[in-house]
């Protein structure tokens, strides 16, 4: 799966449970405090991305996450190992 299309389930997810957010405004430079997420808000982004894409990864993964791109790098590399048959 690729990066975009990992940003774009990112994306539209944040959309669902920000909804004054506009498309527009979420870039991978923006953290999801800069759109207004709260904590709550965050780990939900975190854990529905993951239910969309189909992944299982542990929180702390996400520990070092500072912006959208982080999140969908962490994302999009688990996915990868999962796909190639590696076990995590």
């Amino acid at each position: 799966m690729s990066k975009e299309h990992v940003f774009e389930t990112v994306k539209n997810v944040v959309m669902e449970i920000l909804p004054d957010v506009e498309a527009e405004q979420i870039t991978m430079d923006k953290s999801l405090r800069d759109l207004g997420a709260n904590s709550i808000d965050r780990m939900e982004v975190v854990t529905m991305s993951m239910e969309e894409l189909g992944l299982k990864i542990p929180l702390m993964s996400f520990a070092n996450v500072s912006n959208i791109e982080g999140l969908v790098d962490v994302l999009a590399e688990n996915y990868a190992a999962v796909s190639e048959g590696n076990t995590m």
